[in-house]
């Protein structure tokens, strides 16, 4: 059981961190927006960048990010900014309580104090530039 709380711990600091980035003191819309950055970014990612960046995230953080991905399929050729917020608006869904540019921006400074410098590096050069800006890396 000493694992499971400390699996746990680990995604509570991320989904807290979440919370303090948005601002909100939800802690569900901190998940949840976590969760739909976290896939649109994935679903813009190679297998293996993907499996690169996931390996850098909590195990049940990691869980989200793999949650109903399908690594067979292409990545998504979401060239503009616009495509990006929508597909993370579709993510986000039911929910509408947070702007897909604020999920973005609280995603990539959570991420910066968690996963190495270079691995955001990485991910952030393989954007186009006009996503790359939302996120502002």
């Amino acid at each position: 059981m000493k694992l499971f709380s400390k699996v746990s711990q680990q995604a509570t600091v991320w989904v807290k961190d979440m919370m303090t980035e948005l601002p909100t003191s939800d802690p569900e819309k901190a998940l949840h927006a976590l969760r739909a950055g976290l896939q649109a970014l994935r679903d813009r990612l190679s297998v293996d960048e993907a499996a690169q960046l996931s390996a850098q995230l909590p195990l049940l953080i990691r869980g989200l990010f793999f949650e109903c991905w399908y690594p067979s399929g292409k990545s998504l050729r979401v060239r503009h900014k616009a495509e990006f917020l929508a597909l993370v608006r579709e993510k986000y869904r039911p929910r509408q309580d947070a702007l897909p540019e604020q999920i973005v921006a609280a995603l990539f400074r959570v991420l910066a104090q968690h996963v190495t410098g270079g691995e955001i590096s990485d991910v952030g050069a393989r954007q186009p530039g006009e996503i790359a800006g939302v996120a502002d890396w």
